[in-house]
């Protein structure tokens, strides 16, 4: 099978073909590791993982995404061009992603963190926000850069 003929049966490079060849023996090389050591613990956390997911969370930010559309769709007829929902989206997840992964010391729900490690967790509510504000800040500059970029050299 020559190169084309095998991109065009399978759509895409064939290093995409063996990275993802890659990323599926080595999420399932760390699956049996798990689930020989705790299988129960695994499969409650796939099915709450997934619980959570579905009923809870996919709906909340569905909903916070078709009001933050609907929202941008009535003020900014003119900057339809621009995908200006996406400025909202990225700032939003990695933030998000961030809260997510770092909720017990963002929260201060680590018992005993400061006596085992000798450090605060005084500063994880600070350095989140501030970084929240640097990431939707940085948004704001990329978002008025594109509308710049967007709109006509004479027009006003």
């Amino acid at each position: 099978m020559t190169m084309a003929r095998f991109i065009r049966w399978y759509g895409a490079n064939p290093l995409h073909l063996l990275a993802l060849i890659c990323a599926f023996a080595v999420a399932g090389y760390a699956a049996v590791r798990l689930f020989a050591v705790q299988p129960i613990g695994v499969a409650v956390w796939l099915v709450g993982a997934a619980i959570a997911h579905d009923l809870i969370l996919f709906p909340l930010y569905a909903v916070a995404d078709r009001s933050a559309r609907s929202v941008l769709h009535r003020r900014a007829a003119d900057l339809r061009t621009v995908a200006s929902i996406n400025y909202l989206r990225v700032p939003t997840v990695l933030s998000g992603l961030l809260l997510l992964v770092w909720f017990p010391l963002i929260f201060r729900m680590v018992p005993g963190f400061e006596t085992t490690t000798a450090l605060s967790q005084d500063v994880y509510l600070g350095r989140w926000l501030a970084i929240t504000a640097v990431l939707y800040g940085g948004a704001a500059l990329a978002f008025a850069l594109s509308i710049r970029r967007t709109r006509p050299a004479g027009g006003g």
